[in-house]
């Protein structure tokens, strides 16, 4: 059901619900490095770590010739190289060494790509063992958890969509990956509550619960480390809203039709949150949230 925006204006500052979004998003386009169709699938690169040791880029079979230099020039491939030689990366200390990455899939969404994977060669110098060393990449992302108060409770907004790598309907905050390596992650996750459950927040009503992490975690939390590169910044947004925001709010469908999103959203009392779904981004919001709170970081809650 629409709701019109003057009927919540008094009830809430800079806090409205709009339609459900069908925005075209413009990519910019992707500018990738070209050879002839006849030259091999291969190509090395020299880190600063290890100036003595080229590293080979190898296609699996399958991969096309232009799916494999866009994977090589992707920011998500560049980016996992330069983790690799942060002050906390596996090169950093030089016991060990990358010798091949073998390009094994590349899907792209529109003309960027969206998910990379790929197998890294990473020998321990003292034992010339490999570690473990399959990645799947998809870049930084955000998510958002909305906290509602209306009539003396606290309510959480999630959103409900099917989750085929899981096999399952999830029950999950509104999130999304970045869109380009721009950074820009609050404007991102505002986009994404929009688009997910028609609901439009400004950009400084927004509070970024990873900032509190110290500065050694790069402030992101990292949900899956031993297959995936994706970090995450959790905000919070709090805000106060009549009942009747609540209750329109509650099924509400929503989801850009065109991008296979089918999304319906929930409404859950903050006191039960913790018990109503298994995702890791609401529990991992839930921590920070709560000690933040514990240790007096939160900015005052507006009246």
């Amino acid at each position: 059901m629409a709701i019109a925006i003057r009927s919540i204006s008094l009830a809430l500052k800079r806090f409205s619900l709009v339609q459900p979004p069908n925005p075209i998003r413009k990519n910019k386009a992707f500018f990738c490095k070209m050879s002839n169709e006849s030259t091999p699938l291969t190509h090395s690169i020299t880190l600063p770590s290890q100036h003595s040791q080229p590293v080979h880029i190898v296609a699996s079979p399958g991969v096309s010739h232009s799916d494999f230099w866009s994977a090589i020039e992707s920011s998500l491939f560049k980016q996992w190289l330069r983790n690799l030689e942060t002050e906390t990366g596996v090169l950093a200390d030089g016991t060990m060494t990358l010798r091949q990455v073998l390009i094994q899939g590349v899907d792209m969404f529109g003309k960027r790509i969206g998910f990379l994977k790929f197998k890294a060669d990473i020998i321990d110098k003292e034992t010339g063992n490999k570690i473990p060393g399959i990645v799947f990449a998809r870049g930084p992302a955000v998510a958002v958890l909305i906290l509602l108060e209306s009539e003396g409770e606290t309510y959480a907004i999630l959103t409900e969509q099917a989750r085929v790598p899981v096999g399952k309907i999830i029950l999950e905050l509104p999130a999304g990956m970045l869109d380009d390596d721009k950074g820009d992650f609050v404007g991102t996750a505002v986009r994404e509550v929009e688009e997910e459950t028609g609901i439009k927040l400004s950009l400084e009503d927004m509070i970024d619960l990873t900032a509190f992490l110290d500065s050694s975690t790069g402030r992101r939390v990292i949900p899956s480390p031993g297959g995936c590169d994706e970090e995450l910044s959790i905000f919070l947004y709090r805000g106060r809203v009549d009942k009747e925001i609540i209750t329109q709010l509650q099924g509400k469908q929503t989801g850009l039709i065109e991008h296979g999103e089918l999304i319906k959203v929930h409404v859950v009392p903050y006191k039960k949150l913790w018990r109503t779904t298994a995702d890791s981004k609401v529990l991992m919001a839930i921590a920070l949230l709560e000690m933040a709170t514990k240790e007096g970081l939160l900015p005052p809650f507006a009246t």
